[in-house]
């Protein structure tokens, strides 16, 4: 497993890549965070662990960054500023999990354990709803006999629906996730949606992709309620 460090105190960032080498990761520190999104186009990482308080552009703009570029990797962000604000900002950032600071490194070893465990499984699982199967390794889609070939985009809106099944996703909601800041409108959520849909239910009789009128759309099996 390789780990990226951004952190900007020496001690603290001594102390990380240490204890992470320790158990053993391999750990590259990077001290600010051009350095560190430098690192990240040269190297595949399985876990980032980002100060939000960095000399030259903030953990919070690092992040949000990286998700622009379409990168999934687990960010675990450490912050002195403990203020509920600050940890909301870092999840809408694109953050997995927030560790204010001062921490026990036990802890901070528990939580990227747990990073690192979660995007294994998603890496690795199967989601199934009715004949609709997703192989989310592969990104390979499959409704009952019949391959699916989609677009980036119409995957991974597929995806996010299918990931919160029966659940009604807001287009506003929609548009962060996928487009986050790309300019999409809703307008444009829309039109994926209706490009998605000719290919995911045209031919079948039952249609997974559902609009609830006034509040956005949802994928649910047959006779599933949405919530």
């Amino acid at each position: 497993m390789r780990v990226l460090v951004i952190e900007d105190d020496p001690a603290i960032a001594s102390m990380l890549v240490a204890g992470l080498q320790d158990v053993p990761y391999t750990v590259d520190h990077a001290s600010d965070g051009v350095r560190g999104l430098a690192l990240l186009q040269e190297q595949d990482y399985h876990l980032i662990v980002l100060d939000v308080m960095l000399p030259d552009m903030s953990g919070w703009e690092v992040c949000e960054r990286l998700r622009l570029r379409r990168n999934r990797t687990p960010v675990l962000m450490l912050s002195a500023r403990n203020a509920v604000d600050d940890k909301i900002r870092g999840l809408d950032a694109g953050a997995d999990d927030y560790l204010p600071k001062p921490f026990e490194f036990g802890e901070l070893l528990a939580r990227v354990r747990a990073l690192l465990r979660r995007d294994r499984i998603h890496r690795t699982r199967t989601i199934q709803i009715a004949d609709l199967r997703i192989d989310t390794a592969q990104r390979r889609v499959t409704r009952g006999e019949q391959e699916i070939g989609l677009s980036h985009r119409e995957y991974e809106l597929l995806e996010a629906l299918a990931s919160h099944e029966g659940v009604v996703l807001s287009r506003e909601r929609i548009q962060e996730t996928i487009w986050q800041n790309e300019g999409a409108t809703s307008a444009t959520v829309d039109v994926y949606i209706g490009l998605l849909r000719k290919k995911m239910d045209t031919g079948f009789a039952h249609k997974l992709i559902q609009t609830v009128h006034g509040a956005g759309y949802t994928l649910r099996a047959p006779h599933e309620e949405a919530v």
